[in-house]
């Protein structure tokens, strides 16, 4: 399994200079597909329209790479939507896409929604609370897809650095995903970022995907990509440092128990019960317990939604 990992990262760890933006473009143009950027958003508007307007500078003025760029707001409280939009984005909210199935929180039920308002052959994810982003992230992990006809799935990998020291952020990684995919999935322990929320895929994979709602959607994805598409249609790209908002400890232990949780299901298909994670604060009175569900819902694979099927033929 080593000697696999190995080759693995070898044929498919690549760096952003790797491609440089016109072998790129002359891929796309090659190629004719198109890409679509996808920003889930829920109140982001520090950050949402900087990033909106260097993929728009960069990737549609000086170069026609992206084809559209849509933030869907899931229910933000702050000015996200209008800071997205003036800044050029097309903003959708989460609750008018596909309203007959009520939306329920998470990430994950974003992206999976994300494909109804989409057109693009290669669909492109982007956190929305990225700081001093560049837009090497999009070039990085959409290159491979436009140059590498076998390559399915990218993922961006990258320093995530916490309070000043390079590489000690991504802790729900490090203590949680890595140890999982390393003892039941080891093909993927060659990902430096799993649970990353950057990553390109074509659409023709992301359709066939079951979406986990909410925090175990990165996690889930790569292992049922893993297991449909196989691991050579898997692939990575540096594309330098990551700055973000860090959660607090507790949020932390919710996302963790979210991915736990995603991949318990992965390893035993059967009837399991609805978990709770139970935290503690200290109060006034002593340490006071506040219990929280942990995400378990999916949504199917998207090609199974029949009004997905009738926008394909339309």
């Amino acid at each position: 399994m080593l000697e696999e990992v190995e080759r693995w990262l070898s044929a498919r760890s690549w760096s952003v200079t790797d491609r440089p933006l016109h072998q790129v473009m002359a891929a796309k143009r090659a190629t004719g597909q198109s890409v679509s950027v996808v920003l889930p958003a829920l109140n982001e508007e520090a950050t949402v329209g900087d990033i909106v307007a260097v993929l728009r500078h960069d990737l549609m003025r000086r170069v026609p790479l992206v084809d559209e760029i849509v933030v869907v707001d899931s229910g933000s409280t702050d000015r996200t939507s209008e800071v997205a939009a003036a800044a050029g984005a097309r903003v959708v909210h989460r609750d008018v896409i596909l309203p007959r199935l009520p939306a329920v929180p998470g990430k994950g039920e974003v992206l999976w929604r994300s494909l109804l308002v989409t057109s693009g052959d290669i669909v492109c994810f982007i956190d929305s609370d990225l700081r001093e982003f560049s837009s090497d992230f999009v070039t990085g992990i959409v290159g491979p897809l436009l140059t590498e006809p076998d390559v399915d799935l990218v993922k961006a990998m990258y320093d995530r650095p916490l309070a000043g020291a390079t590489g000690q952020g991504g802790r729900v990684t490090e203590l949680m995903a890595r140890p999982l995919l390393n003892m039941h999935w080891p093909r993927l322990a060659g990902f430096v970022q799993p649970l990353g929320g950057e990553y390109a895929a074509r659409r023709s994979l992301l359709e066939r995907l079951p979406f986990p709602v909410g925090y175990g959607v990165e996690l889930g994805m790569l292992v049922d990509a893993l297991h449909l598409v196989g691991l050579d249609a898997l692939a990575q790209v540096d594309v330098g440092v990551r700055k973000h908002r860090h959660q607090d400890g507790q949020a932390l232990g919710r996302m963790a128990a979210a991915i736990y949780r995603t991949a318990q299901l992965r390893l035993a298909r059967g009837h399991l019960i609805r978990p709770s994670l139970t935290q503690f604060e200290r109060g006034t009175d002593g340490f006071v317990p506040h219990t929280f569900p942990v995400d378990t819902e999916e949504r199917p694979p998207m090609r199974e939604i029949t009004e997905y099927a009738r926008r394909k033929v339309a």
